[in-house]
Formats: structure tokens, C-alpha cells, sequence
């Protein structure tokens, strides 16, 4: 195979695998917007059983010790898979970023076509600027990821503070139980968001 059909075969190659990569990340986002709206669905339609039972005290209570685990599952199993997905999606869109860099040093000449991924900072920079974004450890907070931990780490919390009431505190002490279990929770839940972005830069 002589140069020109190399390079022909190439091109031909990397334009397949940018279509591909880029309906891998339409994937990936579909999932997690369908994933996050199952929880979140599944946590208003608890919140409107527990607008039912919670006239009845003989009933507020299973309710809760049954809905409330649910909820805290699900919520730590959905965050695990949009972190998963967070990542897939971030290296998805590095390697297109590769593809349009060899689009631009091979074929755009003087012009400026994909010149965005020239950006200097290198590869993670450029993926962030790409979805018009600035590169930093608060933008990890913007994810569906950290909404859902969000939520998790006020249904732990809440649960700790029931815990702490049916233990005997009254209401005042059980919150103070309660609101450090969520900031907590919240914490590890960011770092765990916090690693796994790491991982993508190696």
C-alpha cells in the first residue's frame, strides 16, 4: 500500500471512529439523564406516600424504616454508575479531540478549522474547552453525579437524625446528629467524583 492510500485509509478509519465515539458519548449522556430521572422519580413519588402516612404515627414509622433504605440504595447505585458514565464520556471526548488535532495538522492547511483543540494545556484542556467549560475541581459539582450524592447525603443524614430520635434525643439534638452525617457523606461522595476524574488524566 503506497502513501497516499495509507493516508486515505487512515482518514476513512479515524472519521468511522469519530462517529462512533460521538454516538458513544449521545449513549452515555442518555443513560445518565435516564438513570437520574428514575431516582429522582422514584424519590418524589416517597415523598408524596410519605405526604399520606404521615398523619398516622402508627404508619410514619414502617413507611419510613422501608423507603428510606430503598432510596439511600438506589441513590449510592445510581451515583456509582453516573460517575462511570461521567468518565466514559470524559475519554470519549478526549479521543475525539485527538481526531480533530490530526484533522487540523494534516488536512485544514491555513485554515482554522478544529484549531480549538490546539489549545495549550493539553488533552484534558482541551476536552474542557470543547464543551465550553473551564477546567477545575468546582465544575465537578455541576455534574449529575454530584446531584444525585447531593441527594443521597440528605437522605443519610435524614435517616441518622430518625435514628438519633428513635434512640431518645429530642428533635434539636437529633438534627445536630444528622447534619454532619450528610456533610460527610456529601464529602466522600466528591471525592470519590474527585478520583475518578483524576484517573482520566492517566
Amino acid at each position: 500500500m503506497d502513501d497516499d492510500a495509507r493516508e486515505q485509509a487512515l482518514l476513512t478509519a479515524l472519521t468511522t471512529e469519530h462517529f462512533v465515539l460521538q454516538t458513544g458519548r449521545g449513549a452515555t449522556v442518555a443513560e445518565s439523564v435516564g438513570r437520574t430521572t428514575v431516582f429522582l422519580s422514584l424519590l418524589s413519588a416517597a415523598l408524596i406516600g410519605l405526604g399520606f402516612v404521615s398523619g398516622n404515627g402508627s404508619l410514619l414509622r414502617p413507611y419510613l424504616g422501608a423507603v428510606l433504605p430503598t432510596l439511600v440504595v438506589t441513590g449510592l447505585l445510581t451515583f456509582g454508575r453516573l460517575v462511570q458514565n461521567m468518565v466514559e464520556n470524559s475519554l470519549d471526548l478526549q479521543r475525539m479531540q485527538r481526531i480533530r488535532a490530526w484533522y487540523h495538522q494534516r488536512l485544514a492547511g491555513d485554515q482554522d478549522f478544529f484549531a480549538d483543540v490546539m489549545t495549550p494545556g493539553g488533552e484534558m484542556r482541551s476536552a474542557w474547552t470543547a464543551v465550553g467549560a473551564r477546567p477545575g475541581r468546582w465544575q465537578l459539582l455541576l455534574t449529575a453525579a454530584a446531584l444525585v450524592g447531593a441527594v443521597n447525603a440528605l437522605l443519610l443524614g435524614l435517616g441518622a437524625a430518625l435514628l438519633a430520635g428513635l434512640a431518645g434525643l429530642s428533635t434539636g439534638p437529633a438534627v445536630l446528629v444528622g447534619v454532619p452525617v450528610a456533610l460527610v457523606a456529601f464529602a466522600a461522595q466528591l471525592a470519590y467524583i474527585n478520583r475518578a476524574s483524576i484517573s482520566m488524566t492517566h
